[in-house]
C-alpha cells in the first residue's frame, strides 16, 4: 500500500505468510497448557464459545485469579474467565455466561465433583429412608435403566441410526459417559413414587 493520499487499495497480496499454524503447545507443554486445551465449554452461546476458543488457540486466554461479581445476584461466584454470570443464575435465568444474553447454550453447565458427590450422598440417603417395598421399586427401575441403555449403546455400534430410542417412564440418553439426564429421570421416578406412597 503507498503512503499516496486517498491510496487505499493494494493489489498484491500479502507478504509475509506463515507456512506452518499456529500451535500453543509447541514451545509451552505447561500443566496450565494442557488443562486449557481440555477445557470444556459450557453455559455460554455458539459464538461466545468461539471467542473463547480462539483465545485458548492462540495463547491469549487468562484465567481468573479470584472471583468476580456475577452481574445478576452481585456475588462473588463468577469462577470462569471472560464470564459475567454466574453458574446458578446462568441455569435459573437461561442466559449465556459470557455475553449475558437469553440464547440457546452449546452446552448446559455441568455440576462439579463436589457438588455431584453431594447431590450422590443426598440420594443414598433418601433410599435409605425408603421403606423396602419402595427401595425394592426403585432398583428395579435401576437395573431397568441400566439394561436399556447398554442395549442402546449395542444397537447403535450395530446400526448408525439414530433415530430408534427406547422408552421407561421417560427418555434415557444413548451416550453411557451421560449420565444427567439418567440421574434427572431417575430422581423423577424417585419423587413420583414418595408422592404415590403418600397418604390420600
Amino acid at each position: 500500500m503507498s503512503t499516496q493520499r486517498g491510496n487505499v487499495s493494494r493489489t498484491r497480496s500479502q507478504k509475509h505468510q506463515n507456512s506452518k499454524s499456529f500451535k500453543n503447545n509447541v514451545h509451552d507443554n505447561t500443566n496450565t497448557i494442557k488443562t486449557l486445551n481440555n477445557k470444556e465449554l459450557t453455559s455460554v452461546c455458539a459464538r461466545c464459545r468461539d471467542v473463547i476458543v480462539w483465545k485458548i488457540k492462540y495463547k491469549k486466554y487468562k484465567p481468573l485469579t479470584v472471583p468476580r461479581k456475577c452481574t445478576r445476584c452481585q456475588q462473588k461466584s463468577v469462577k470462569e474467565a471472560y464470564h459475567i454470570v454466574c453458574t446458578a443464575c446462568v441455569v435459573s435465568h437461561k442466559v449465556c455466561g459470557k455475553c449475558g444474553k437469553e440464547v440457546e447454550l452449546v452446552e448446559r453447565p455441568k455440576p462439579s465433583v463436589a457438588e455431584q458427590a453431594s447431590q450422590n450422598s443426598q440420594f443414598e440417603l433418601e433410599v435409605q429412608a425408603l421403606s423396602e417395598r419402595k427401595r425394592r421399586t426403585l432398583l428395579r427401575y435401576l437395573e431397568n435403566s441400566r439394561a436399556i441403555s447398554r442395549s442402546e449403546k449395542n444397537y447403535s455400534d450395530n446400526t448408525s441410526s439414530d433415530n430408534s430410542q427406547q422408552k421407561i417412564g421417560c427418555n434415557i440418553t444413548k451416550d453411557p459417559t451421560n449420565n444427567t439426564d439418567e440421574n434427572l429421570c431417575i430422581k423423577t421416578k424417585f419423587i413420583s413414587i414418595n408422592e404415590l406412597s403418600e397418604p390420600l
